[in-house]
């Protein structure tokens, strides 16, 4: 109840529903994260956390801005045994509200069904949401597979979320074509407002920042980069 009062007041305020999305609710979304990788909080209240946030995105959806088709598609996926799908179904919401021909596929999908899926919808972007460092490791096979056969040449690849964020680099060595640490800058980076790095896999080339996780999360990266 009173989170849903603060986003009201928000509203209220004459703050755009777009902006509530990009300036209150992510970056509650990645404080909750990092509370619990920190141990700072337990599985149970994350989740907790995690729904009331995604009930609320969930209400929030059909007060976005529409903007004119930009007759451009992207398809929006988690990691096969991602859990939490709040910042995907958020980068999808705000890329349907720009203009875009969105297709949100969430998590639970194997790489097999979504190389079908892509090959069947051919977007010009491919988006890939990830928190846990253990799936590095399908996030690559994933694009390894896209790649190697070919579905859609000219189809951009992007990652985002925690995983990326914590692991510098991490988004080269995997063959990503792009990363946004952010929804706004998946769009950004979509519209043409920040252009796409092309890049050359760099394996074994990435220094890494550690600063707010725990020393388990630590272990955890170290053991899927080399």
């Amino acid at each position: 109840r009173n989170s849903r009062s603060v986003i009201e007041e928000t509203l209220q305020s004459g703050t755009p529903t777009n902006l509530v999305y990009m300036e209150v609710i992510w970056p509650t979304m990645v404080e909750i994260e990092k509370l619990l990788r920190a141990e700072k909080i337990t599985p149970a209240q994350e989740h907790l956390a995690t729904r009331i946030s995604r009930t609320i995105v969930d209400q929030l959806q059909n007060k976005l801005p529409r903007r004119q088709a930009r007759n451009r598609k992207i398809a929006v996926c988690c990691a096969p045994d991602e859990l939490q799908e709040l910042g995907g179904q958020i980068i999808a919401d705000l890329f349907e509200s720009d203009g875009w021909d969105v297709r949100f596929l969430g998590g639970g999908l194997t790489n097999d069904d979504i190389l079908t899926y892509v090959h069947e919808y051919s977007p010009d972007i491919l988006l890939v949401y990830g928190t846990s460092p253990r799936q590095a490791p399908s996030v690559r096979q994933l694009i390894d597979r896209i790649k190697d056969v070919s579905a859609n040449p000219n189809m951009q690849l992007m990652v985002s979320g925690g995983l990326f964020n914590r692991a510098e680099g991490l988004w080269q060595e995997i063959g990503a074509d792009a990363f946004a640490a952010t929804a706004e800058q998946a769009l950004e980076i979509a519209t043409g407002s920040t252009p796409i790095e092309q890049i050359s896999r760099t394996i074994n080339r990435r220094k890494r920042k550690r600063t707010d996780i725990s020393a388990e999360a630590q272990q955890e990266d170290a053991k899927i980069v080399a």
